[in-house]
């Protein structure tokens, strides 16, 4: 054995390991070898929520789709409005918001209208009730008012024609309920990414089963199936795969061929037993397997036939740090979702946070705000890659760059909400 081989192999425990990856770098590594998956369907707007577009849609109408009331109130012509003092005019109908009043109005007289209703002819201004006295049919109205006051426009919200949602566009809340209000019923989205995922080693056990010394339960399937989810691809739950090559090369050939993506956790370390690395050179190609962070540097990213393969460490804090920063961008990529920038923010730490250069860290921290909208944030305490609870009570990540010394009580530091995840 080469002196090479004790002395200069870094482990996980190193700070700086010149064979890994900036974070930064493996991000360009892994968005810029993948496209968007083909295939699309056309579905109705209900089941359309969390999907992504598959093209652009136009309004065939105006919205507003004719001029109406901003408020509840009395149309009047504006060149009955009065410059000085007050002025006198003659209520000749009321225009209900769906029952338009159509008769014209002359010189010196107006009509009761509602928020919504549209403007009766010869109308351009809507005086609101309170500014306005009332004598039987009579109004009197003073100079308080303005040509074209309190009056939506036809097509001021959208035009006819306008495009309202890109291709890309992740469809919310708002968006179901905009393209309804254009009398869109189906929205043409793309297909959904199918993922296929299992955890290795011998010495997980699944919930229900007795643990043995030395077994631990498998979490990391269930926080795989839930981050999952939450991006709504479809799931391929592949279970637990055992320490063994055939059994490896058997699930690597199924996943590859039943999905889009093939995600692992654990055995892509250095151990005698950690096989995924080395089935993944037989079977498939990798473009690189350390990132210089912590948690997570043993990171594997690569191709299995026509899959994308990640795979990810086996500490369960390790695996949902990577699946945030590298994994689930890929995944919004592959399913034609238009890139969105996490939110970052910088906020003054409230205690000291430890670090040597070599890696960026991704704490687990609290963003707190106190009583004067002041933000702040505090780790969660240990920062062990075992310890999940952690990533349970945290609500963002602490950002230390990887020239880094750490941080004083005080100091700035970035911020990544776990919000600007999901």
């Amino acid at each position: 054995m080469s002196k090479n081989t004790i002395n200069d192999a870094a482990s996980c425990m190193d700070d700086y390991d010149p064979n890994s990856l900036s974070p930064d770098d493996a991000v360009t590594r892994i968005t810029s070898s993948l496209q968007a998956v083909s295939g699309f369907e056309k579905i109705a707007i209900r089941s359309a929520l969390e999907r992504i577009l598959a093209s652009d849609v136009y309004s065939s109408i105006n919205v507003p789709g004719h001029t109406n009331s901003a408020m509840d109130g009395y149309a009047v012509r504006s060149s009955d409005l009065p410059i000085e003092a007050t002025h006198d005019l003659r209520l000749i109908g009321t225009s209900w918001a769906g029952k338009p009043f159509t008769q014209p109005t002359a010189k010196g007289e107006c009509v009761r209208i509602m928020t919504g209703a549209a403007m009766p002819p010869g109308t351009d201004t809507v005086v609101m009730q309170e500014h306005v006295e009332i004598d039987g049919d009579m109004i009197r109205i003073d100079d308080r008012n303005r040509k074209g006051q309190n009056v939506r426009q036809a097509g001021e919200d959208i035009g006819k024609g306008a495009c309202v949602l890109k291709t890309g566009k992740r469809l919310r809340p708002a968006d179901i309920g905009l393209l309804a209000s254009l009398g869109i019923g189906e929205a043409l989205v793309k297909r959904r990414l199918r993922v296929a995922f299992f955890s290795t080693g011998d010495e997980l056990r699944s919930i229900g089963e007795p643990l043995e010394t030395g077994m631990i339960y498998d979490s990391n399937r269930y926080t795989l199936h839930a981050m999952l989810t939450r991006l709504g691809v479809e799931i391929i739950d592949m279970g637990v795969i055992r320490d063994d090559r055939d059994s490896l090369i058997d699930a690597f050939t199924q996943a590859s061929s039943d999905a889009d993506v093939v995600i692992t956790s654990g055995g892509v370390s250095v151990g005698d037993a950690d096989y995924v690395k080395e089935t993944l050179e037989k079977l498939g190609e990798i473009n690189f397997w350390k990132v210089a962070m912590k948690p997570g540097r043993p990171l594997a990213f690569g191709r299995l036939q026509d899959a994308v393969f990640f795979g990810l460490p086996g500490n369960p804090v390790s695996v949902m740090a990577t699946f945030y920063l590298f994994v689930q961008p890929a995944l919004r990529r592959l399913m034609g979702e238009a890139p969105r920038p996490y939110l970052n923010l910088k906020v003054p730490a409230t205690n000291k946070l430890k670090k040597r250069p070599g890696r960026t860290e991704y704490q687990r921290a609290v963003l707190s705000v106190d009583s004067n909208g002041e933000h702040s944030v505090s780790t969660t305490g240990a920062q062990g890659s075992g310890i999940l609870r952690s990533m349970s009570e945290a609500n963002c990540f602490i950002v230390l760059p990887m020239e880094s010394m750490g941080a004083e009580p005080g100091d700035l530091v970035e911020v990544i909400p776990f919000e600007a995840f999901v």
